[in-house]
């Protein structure tokens, strides 16, 4: 089950399937569509996992089993895939809020958000090769952009799975959390990322030219949020 929670500006998808630690089955990836679909509008997204023991355990081994041949293998690949550059490219800015284990594909589903929020007792690895496969969902590339191409061949080439901290200093994760405050925390952040502002700001470092810059900026300053936030300041200061 995806579950889809509305909080003023803000849309947090849950992927709830404690019996399998939230792995990801096909199922979980049509739901995750419509989820996503459905958060068109806010401006932040969140995505998480149900419980503290597994933000996303991978694919669901039990169900995927069933793919027996190239053709239906790479049908998945591309499919869940779809679904984290739908991530990636959600307009307003995604927080992967790291409540439990991020591994394999959960790790891939991590790396879509912009910002990745980690529990201190998580561990997080591109282990598939373990299972004698590579990252399908566009997480080998996502990595290499977070940590440079060397560390991302070392970290996912040999199933390294790292602790929060040492994700933390690689760039793979850019805030943990203790356990106790770790909820309030990522609502915290997700809340203020929130605003018309952020957004444009996501925008622009996507690679917008200068002269787009400049109208997201002009188009922010004559905004009626922009005035009565201005009014705000200066009735402060006199």
């Amino acid at each position: 089950m995806v579950d889809l929670e509305l909080e003023q500006e803000l849309a947090v998808i849950t992927i709830d399937r404690p019996h399998a630690r939230n792995a990801i089955a096909p199922e979980t990836m049509d739901q995750l569509e419509k989820a996503l679909d459905a958060a068109a509008g806010a401006k932040a997204l969140v995505i998480r996992g149900a419980g503290d023991r597994a933000f996303v355990s991978g694919g669901d081994l039990k169900e995927l089993s069933k793919l027996r041949t190239e053709e239906q293998a790479a049908d998945m690949a591309r499919r869940m895939r779809t679904v984290c550059d739908q991530i990636a490219n959600f307009p307003a800015p995604v927080v992967a809020a790291l409540n439990g284990h991020a591994l394999g594909g959960g790790a891939e589903v991590a790396v879509a958000a912009d910002i990745r929020v980690a529990a201190d007792d998580i561990r997080i690895g591109f282990n598939q090769v373990a299972l004698a496969i590579m990252p399908a969902w566009g997480g080998a590339e996502r990595l290499a952009a977070l940590v440079g191409p060397g560390k991302a061949l070392m970290l996912a080439g040999s199933g390294a799975v790292l602790d929060a901290a040492e994700a933390e200093r690689l760039g793979l994760v850019d805030l943990v959390l203790p356990r106790a405050s770790f909820e309030d925390g990522w609502r915290s952040l997700a809340l203020s990322l929130a605003n018309s502002s952020a957004g444009e700001i996501k925008r622009v470092m996507a690679g917008a030219s200068a002269a787009e810059a400049v109208t997201a900026f002009a188009r922010l300053w004559v905004a009626d949020e922009h005035w009565q936030a201005a009014d705000r300041v200066m009735s402060r200061s006199r």
